[in-house]
């Protein structure tokens, strides 16, 4: 059985040297700056977090404008998201959520049930990324912008580090196991909230502020309702990517 590190810094600055580190996987982790010199790189992958800002560099060749730019040509709604400004341009950019999201749905519909609770790589089910959006709508609308005291659906579930303890005092039990269909009424319901809320925003209310504490690990946080309504969006687009990844795979078996 491989041995797992976690919550760790003992190998921050260390140097591997004709070590075999094949087959590992970081998740999650801090991997800035890192060298890899001399080395075996054959099928190495790399899934970086959100929209990273840093370089990547292969062979002294700097290959961060083209991966933008490719991921960009797949996934035009990317570039959507990054010229939201107005009230307008966020009901447009939730259309096309809605729509994208929809397609997804009706996709993962067509494999069978057990199927659509399976993970890829350890990566999270098209289920559980499903309950994921519910947290996320959640904690930025129902929670921030709404300022609902008790906004989390049961069902709802925050990212890996969240523990279950804080989970908890969300109501939220992350090691549930709820069928599919229970999942997608959440989801159905939580999509409701958000679009009676970006149907009434305007541009005046979305340079409003709102305060509250989404996570006791992070205090109170202030953000505009724009910037609220942003963090959906870009959890919807950069999760449906990755859900149309895995269900590439499922589907090729």
């Amino acid at each position: 059985m491989s041995t797992e590190y976690a919550r760790t810094d003992a190998f921050r600055g260390a140097t591997f040297h004709l070590a075999d580190l094949s087959g590992a996987t970081f998740r999650e982790c801090d991997l800035s700056g890192v060298r890899v010199v001399g080395s075996h790189v054959d099928d190495l992958r790399v899934s970086r977090q959100g929209e990273a800002t840093g370089r990547v560099l292969v062979d002294d060749v700097d290959v961060t404008a083209f991966v933008a730019a490719e991921l960009d040509r797949r996934h035009p709604e990317r570039v959507q998201l990054r010229a939201v400004r107005t009230a307008d341009d966020h009901r447009a950019m939730w259309a096309t959520v809605e729509r994208l999201w929809s397609e997804a749905v009706a996709r993962a519909e067509r494999l069978p049930e057990g199927t659509r609770h399976e993970r890829v790589d350890g990566e999270w089910s098209f289920v559980e990324t499903l309950r994921h959006l519910v947290f996320a709508i959640d904690s930025w609308v129902g929670r921030m912008i709404l300022d609902e005291p008790a906004a989390h659906h049961r069902l709802g579930l925050p990212s890996t580090d969240c523990s279950a303890e804080i989970a908890a005092t969300f109501g939220i039990a992350v090691d549930a196991r709820p069928s599919y269909a229970e999942v997608l009424a959440a989801y159905d319901d939580r999509r409701a909230q958000v679009g009676r809320v970006v149907g009434s925003v305007t541009d005046e209310i979305l340079t409003e502020t709102r305060t509250a504490t989404l996570d006791p690990a992070w205090g109170e946080e202030t953000q505009l309702v724009g910037e609220c309504l942003r963090v959906v969006w870009e959890e919807h687009v950069a999760h449906r990517r990755y859900a149309l990844r895995d269900l590439a795979r499922l589907e090729a078996r």
